[in-house]
């Protein structure tokens, strides 16, 4: 197994507001952050889940696979500004500078996804199996999985990350989830 690349420290929180100069780290409060320049229709995120899901269960499908992507995909584009500051100087953790769109499928297009985003090397993506459901330690689920064929594999959702015509070649014709 290849070892990851070495990602540097996040912090638990935003950094302390120093409350002298109201900016994060007792920087001049009147010096502004320069703006930041990209496109944010470049790339973006589609969270694919199956149909059927009660709320419940497609919530925690959505959390583990945008964990995934922020552990796995980030390609060192993700992330906007590592921390947002309010009119009150209270910084907020930033978040994704690119879209984040939830679709649903029929569990069977969700497969055929899968296969399709196998091919591409130019998205990332993660899948959900079922098993998630049904184990507890990721060793539980890592035996789950070993003991069970790709054919065999209900999955639940798929994240997809990257340039937009990649991933909207992938899902562009997916409902909505509401």
């Amino acid at each position: 197994m290849a070892e990851r690349p070495s990602r540097p420290e996040c912090p638990a929180r935003p950094p302390p507001v120093d409350s002298l100069s109201n900016s994060p780290g007792g920087q001049d409060s009147s010096a502004k952050e320069p703006r930041v320049t990209y496109d944010y229709r470049a790339k973006k995120s589609v969270l694919v889940l199956a149909s059927h899901l009660e709320p419940g269960v497609a919530l925690n499908v959505a959390g583990h696979l945008s964990v995934a992507l922020g552990a796995h995909g980030d390609d060192g584009d993700l992330m906007g500004r590592d921390v947002l500051k309010d009119a009150s100087g209270v910084p907020h953790t930033g978040i994704s500078k690119y879209p984040v769109i939830v679709t649903k499928v029929k569990q069977n297009r969700l497969r055929r996804l899968v296969a399709e985003a196998r091919e591409r090397d130019d998205v990332f993506w993660a899948d959900y199996p079922e098993q998630m459901l049904t184990t507890g330690h990721d060793d539980e689920l890592a035996d789950a999985v070993a003991g069970t064929a790709e054919e065999d594999i209900a999955y639940l959702g798929v994240m997809v990350y990257g340039p937009l015509d990649a991933v909207t070649a992938l899902t562009g014709r997916f409902s909505l989830w509401q």
